[in-house]
């Protein structure tokens, strides 16, 4: 698998589906969480660069040792790098004709600078793990908030 791909899969265990925190957080303070991460970024993705449909995006610490997820910060993302992060979703959303996984497949490629070889392995790679991680119930932690 290539090395230093700059957009990446990253798919959250089974048993963390679903938790995020805007879920938990009042609407107005996931937003001005959401605001200020978007102000930071300069109102760009921090991967692609676009300034198109952008989203606030959890980055997560995966203790894979002691099933904790740890909440290590957020970043801007596009709509389509948000979509790839969480490709297990991207392809549920696909399945119901809400997204084009050959959109996403192809974006993936050029800000990797990438072949279709090189996303299939990094997918391959990527459900493998989520497979394994979610094999366990995972704790999450978000006192980085704190």
């Amino acid at each position: 698998m290539k090395k230093g791909l700059r957009l990446t899969i990253e798919l959250i265990p089974e048993s963390a589906w679903g938790e995020n925190l805007r879920k938990y957080l009042p609407r107005e303070v996931w937003n001005k969480i959401r605001r200020e991460v978007l102000k930071k970024s300069g109102y760009k993705c921090a991967i692609c660069g676009s300034s198109e449909k952008l989203q606030c995006h959890e980055v997560w610490e995966f203790d894979d040792e002691n099933h904790i997820l740890k909440l290590k910060g957020f970043m801007a993302l596009c709509e389509k790098c948000h979509l790839v992060k969480h490709f297990g979703m991207a392809e549920i959303l696909a399945s119901e004709g809400k997204t084009n996984l050959e959109d996403l497949i192809k974006h993936f490629m050029k800000v990797n600078d990438c072949d279709r070889k090189t996303f299939e392995e990094h997918k391959k790679e990527a459900f493998k793990k989520f497979n394994e991680r979610s094999r366990y119930e995972w704790l999450i932690d978000i006192t980085v908030l704190i």
